[in-house]
């Protein structure tokens, strides 16, 4: 199966050089699925040719907020549209979990309680599954044909199933733990609080559920579809 990448964001120059950029760290933590991928950077203007140039799509985190005044979010927004409506499979992860919602109608914003950094437990449908975020956006306002399928105290919806169209987690399970840690010394000192990164620190050695999320995205990228 043919997935293709949505890269929205780069990882931080001071890690690609240990963990590589989102076309390497998604078919790493996909690796030995059955999938062959292609990456598109949108973030630099990079857009496949349509929804039908893959059978699936796997939209990555960014740094960037969905409700942001880039040039290349609209045309993401339509291809989202596009895809949605030929029922080709997508997979959103933070920003990409954002991105489908505010495309098809729900509403984004920088939430009032604050960032949500490292290991977070959610509750997937009564089963406690932990994985790692990073992350002060969160979807609001869910568009129609949104259903929770992931929550905490934290995060109303931290994962979105719109059938068999797209699913969506706003935490990132394909963060491990040694590039959680650079994040932290790289991208957080300064603009996340403290107590949070060294909560999140604290933690890093404790298992996360990374693979059986991929295990879903396997399974709901392969799922039969409908028509």
């Amino acid at each position: 199966m043919h997935i293709g990448i949505l890269q929205t964001g780069h990882v931080a120059d001071a890690l690609i050089a240990e963990h590589g950029d989102y076309d390497v760290m998604f078919p790493a933590w996909l690796a030995g699925r059955g999938f062959e991928f292609s990456n598109f950077a949108v973030v630099d203007g990079d857009f496949p040719s349509g929804p039908d140039a893959a059978d699936g799509w796997l939209i990555t985190g960014s740094k960037h907020g969905a409700y942001e005044d880039h040039d290349w979010i609209a045309p993401l927004e339509d291809l989202i549209r596009a895809a949605y409506a030929k029922s080709i499979p997508m997979v959103g992860i933070c920003f990409g979990h954002q991105i489908i919602a505010q495309a098809l109608g729900g509403k984004v914003e920088k939430f009032a309680g604050g960032w949500a950094v490292g290991r977070q437990v959610y509750d997937f449908g009564g089963a406690d599954t932990a994985i790692n975020a990073w992350h002060q956006d969160q979807v609001v306002e869910r568009p129609d044909g949104a259903d929770v399928i992931a929550t905490n105290d934290f995060c109303e919806n931290a994962a979105l199933v719109y059938g068999d169209k797209a699913l969506t987690i706003q935490a990132h399970p394909e963060f491990e733990r040694p590039y959680l840690e650079g994040l932290i010394n790289v991208r957080g000192r300064g603009v996340v609080p403290d107590r949070l990164l060294d909560k999140a620190l604290e933690q890093i050695a404790t298992p996360i559920a990374g693979q059986a999320m991929g295990d879903k995205v396997e399974a709901f990228f392969k799922a039969p579809r409908r028509g």
